[in-house]
């Protein structure tokens, strides 16, 4: 699997939070990709019926400090366009046989992976990490598929002697973000980054100088713009149909390499309480 930053997913995943001249100048991108290398800002700025100014100021948004870096960055992505057009994403569809069915959710699954390498910063998991290591206890918020998630990274950490609990509604959430303080580390899960019941209990914890952290899409949103540290997940939920399963994926791929970065650093410890939490499930089902 190709580990890369593909200025493409970016592009479509940040689109929807993009000013109505950026999204032209984006549209126009990632319509004639390979088209684009060979224009000078100028000519993409005609092609896309904005100015030489909003040009610069999309690559700027991007990321890039000027249109050559962004235009380097392009011809990168291109080299794995042809593998990218055979695997798309592909949605539930009536009456797909079984085959057809399994083969795609695997390949879902797997871009949804991929997808995620290409945008996540890898120093703000390098933050996470310190920040769960270093934590008193450790606090998960997030609500359907992202709830699941919350529960699957408790489960981890518990097992390792973390302090850790998930809550998955509402009102439990606003009480455990009321009685966080200094020292604590809360984790806000949400695909959109928008849930108004994370974004109360978020508040709250900021209040409460707890360190924050967001797994969400990665776009512009009030999630992403007010946490500390921002781990990105890339992955288009196709319609109603693929009921979140691909971001369910990529964020369960996101936890366990938090785990697996606490897990690693703190290995000594974590290898003495994973054997007893084993030995103690083993004895159980022995019985």
């Amino acid at each position: 699997m190709a580990i890369h930053n593909n200025i493409l997913i970016k592009i479509r995943d940040m689109r929807d939070s993009l000013t109505p001249v950026e999204k032209l100048v984006a549209d126009y991108v990632l319509a004639n990709v390979e088209e684009v290398p060979h224009l000078s800002v100028k000519a993409l700025a005609q092609l896309s019926k904005t100015s030489d100014a909003s040009v610069l100021r999309f690559c700027k948004t991007m990321g890039y400090s000027g249109y050559r870096s962004f235009i380097v960055s392009i011809s990168a992505s291109l080299g794995s366009m042809e593998e990218e057009e055979r695997d798309q994403y592909t949605d539930i569809r009536p009456g797909d046989d079984l085959s057809v069915i399994i083969a795609n959710i695997a390949l879902n699954n797997s871009k949804s992976i991929e997808d995620t390498l290409s945008v996540i910063d890898r120093k703000e998991v390098a933050r996470a990490v310190e920040a769960i290591r270093s934590c008193n206890r450790l606090v998960l918020f997030g609500v359907g598929a992202s709830g699941i998630v919350c529960r699957d990274a408790e489960q981890k950490f518990t097992r390792i002697n973390k302090i850790c609990h998930a809550y998955t509604d509402g009102h439990s959430q606003l009480t455990a973000a009321t009685l966080l303080g200094k020292g604590d580390v809360a984790v806000f899960v949400s695909n959109s980054g928008s849930t108004a019941d994370i974004l109360d209990s978020l508040e709250i914890a900021k209040k409460n100088r707890a360190v924050t952290i967001a797994i969400t899409k990665y776009n512009k949103s009030e999630l992403a713009d007010k946490s500390d540290i921002v781990l990105g997940i890339s992955t288009p939920e196709l319609t109603f149909r693929s009921g979140a399963m691909g971001s369910r994926i990529a964020m369960l791929t996101v936890v366990d390499m938090l785990f697996a970065g606490v897990a690693s650093a703190e290995y000594k410890n974590v290898k003495k309480h994973l054997t007893k939490t084993h030995n103690v499930l083993a004895g159980k089902y022995r019985k």
